[in-house]
C-alpha cells in the first residue's frame, strides 16, 4: 500500500490523462469519474515497484484502459442508455471540435487507444506497442487505418 503523499503526487501528475482516456472510451462524465476513482484506488493499494516515471505512467494507462473495458462489458452498461447519448455530447463543444471528437469516439477501441496515446500523450509507436502489448508494426497499421477512417469521416485532407 502506498503512502498518501505518493498517491497525491500520482493524482496531480496523471489526473488529466486518466480523465481524457476515460472520456474517449466511455463518453460519459459520471462513468469517467467512477473509473478515475477506481484507477487511483488500485494505484494506492498496489505494491508494484516502478522502474521510472514512464513505467509508472504506462501502468496507469494500462489500468485505465482495462477498467474502461471492464465497465463497457458490464451487464449494467450493456442494458442502459446514458443521458449524454440522449442529449448529445457535441452540444457542449465548438462545432469543429465536436466533429473531431465524434469521429475519434466512433473509432473501434483498438484504434481509439492508439490515436489517444500517439496524438494526445505523445507516445511513439514502439512505446505504444510496449504499453498495449502489441507489435510495433501493428501500432503503425492501426495509426494509418485510424487516420484514413478519420479523414473519410471528417471529409478530406483538412484534418491532419
Amino acid at each position: 500500500m502506498r503512502c498518501e503523499q505518493e498517491v497525491n503526487r500520482a493524482i496531480e501528475r496523471y489526473a488529466d490523462m486518466v480523465r481524457r482516456l476515460c472520456t474517449i472510451h466511455l463518453k460519459n462524465y459520471h462513468d469517467t469519474q467512477d473509473i478515475f476513482q477506481t484507477v487511483f484506488l488500485k494505484y494506492a493499494l498496489s505494491s508494484a515497484v516502478f522502474e521510472n516515471e514512464e513505467h509508472e505512467k504506462a501502468w496507469i494507462v494500462r489500468v485505465t484502459i482495462n477498467a474502461c473495458k471492464d465497465l463497457l462489458k458490464s451487464f449494467f452498461r450493456t442494458h442502459v442508455i446514458s443521458l449524454e447519448e440522449l442529449t448529445g455530447l457535441e452540444a457542449t463543444l465548438p462545432e469543429n471540435h465536436a466533429d473531431v471528437l465524434e469521429a475519434v469516439l466512433s473509432l473501434p477501441p483498438k484504434y481509439k487507444d492508439v490515436v489517444y496515446l500517439h496524438f494526445y500523450e505523445g507516445y511513439t509507436a514502439p512505446e505504444i506497442g510496449n504499453i498495449l502489448g502489441k507489435n510495433v508494426n501493428t501500432v503503425y497499421t492501426y495509426l494509418t487505418r485510424s487516420k484514413n477512417i478519420l479523414r473519410k469521416k471528417l471529409g478530406g485532407e483538412g484534418y491532419e
